[in-house]
């Protein structure tokens, strides 16, 4: 087991999240994947966790997150979903543009569940 080490604390914190696309729609290529991928990364670097693994299909995107314990699960997912969303919608991508309208990206819902643990 691989820890991490904060000021006063010892850590080792893993979420699996699910983002379904708005209305299910499949528009995740492999080109939207990529972009996304770069956006989540970068929120990640941001906010001091780390993007272990990103898996999906079209129209959704698994993502297993090392994160630290001053961090909500809630505020994550609110901010990887609202980064990656607005990074895509800014590029205007026609795969996007004709499946999608609007500014939303992702559903407003989203999956998580812990993952690991310790004994005891």
């Amino acid at each position: 087991m691989r820890v991490k080490r904060g000021a006063h604390s010892v850590h080792n914190l893993h979420v699996h999240l699910v983002f379904i696309t708005k209305y299910r729609r499949a528009v995740i290529t492999a080109r939207v994947r990529g972009e996304l991928v770069g956006a989540l990364r970068r929120v990640c670097c941001d906010l001091g966790c780390e993007l272990l693994e990103v898996d999906g299909e079209a129209d959704h995107l698994h993502l297993l997150v090392s994160y630290p314990p001053r961090l909500s699960v809630s505020c994550l997912a609110h901010r990887l979903k609202g980064a990656s969303a607005q990074h895509v919608r800014a590029l205007s991508l026609p795969e996007v543009r004709s499946k999608l309208w609007g500014a939303a990206f992702w559903s407003p819902s989203y999956c998580a569940v812990s993952c690991g643990g310790a004994s005891l």
